[in-house]
């Protein structure tokens, strides 16, 4: 109760802790709503090619930032994370033009493009420290400022508002492209713009949880919702819940603790999987033995 109290307390008076959290809360809501899309249409491996791209941005913004004096031109290493993640998109689409039996190649050869530029530009670029490169790989949610809050919330109301317009099309297009496609709906144009919407959540969000997590929040919400729902509103809405627990647990555990904050929300995620794997197994087990 007096680890609880001191942990309300701080988020009353501690603001980026305030900040951290709703960073959080937004990111537990939007990355399963988006996953979900990403797992139905079998794109998973999407969201780690795009977060290893994204990060080659982000490097190269960081690299360009200190080149130039920001008196000149301001690199914001975000933006050149949530552009490269764009043109990822297109890149992708354009090796599966060249690679129509082995689509998945391309996101092959993007992930290692985007893990080769990293690589050597925070190698290259003067004074950056080790706690630099944990944060682009593990996070710094705590490094959240009022800016990152109003992107973030911007982001989330606009792909709120897309989800909104488009979910019947954006449903036909999953579970029966065939149909999709004689109904009328642009299948390539709403695939694309899937993609781009999914590359610019791993951008604004990579700098939170990291390029090695994003995808983790992204994929292992709605890999347990699917275990215990039967219909896709069912299963975004459980991803939903699994996340958002997640965040208020991991944040809870890691302010007590002391532990990393994006890696502590992770674990308790597949912990959650886990539980559900265990509880579904038992299940099954006692149905076997009653007939």
């Amino acid at each position: 109760m007096i680890l609880a109290t001191g942990f309300f307390e701080s988020l009353i008076e501690f603001e980026p802790l305030r900040y951290a959290l709703i960073a959080g809360l937004c990111i537990g809501f939007i990355a399963p709503l988006t996953g979900s899309v990403v797992i139905i249409r079998r794109l998973s491996f999407i969201a780690d090619t795009l977060s290893h791209f994204s990060l080659a941005g982000v490097t190269i913004g960081v690299f360009f930032s200190k080149l130039i004096p920001s008196d000149i031109i301001k690199i914001n290493p975000i933006f050149m994370g949530i552009i490269f993640s764009i043109i990822g998109t297109f890149i992708i689409e354009l090796l599966r033009s060249f690679y129509k039996n082995y689509k998945e190649l391309s996101m092959t050869i993007l992930l290692s493009l985007g893990v080769a530029l990293s690589g050597l530009f925070i190698a290259i670029t003067p004074g950056v420290s080790t706690s630099y490169t944990n944060a682009l790989l593990f996070g710094s949610i705590m490094s959240v400022d009022e800016n990152d809050i109003i992107i973030i919330l911007i982001t989330s109301v606009a792909i709120l508002i897309f989800a909104f317009l488009y979910h019947k099309q954006i449903v036909s297009l999953c579970f029966d492209e065939t149909y999709a496609r004689v109904s009328g709906i642009n299948v390539r144009v709403l695939q694309l713009a899937i993609t781009i919407i999914l590359a610019i959540v791993i951008s604004v969000f990579m700098d939170l949880v990291g390029v090695l997590l994003i995808s983790a929040l992204l994929i292992v919400p709605v890999a347990t919702a699917i275990l215990c729902s039967n219909s896709f509103k069912q299963t975004i809405t459980s991803a939903i819940i699994f996340s958002e627990v997640s965040i208020l647990i991991g944040f809870y555990i890691s302010y007590t603790l002391n532990f990393p904050i994006g890696a502590t929300i992770v674990l308790f995620n597949i912990l959650i999987l886990l539980v559900v794997v265990t509880i579904i197994r038992i299940k099954k087990h006692y149905v076997k033995k009653e007939n």
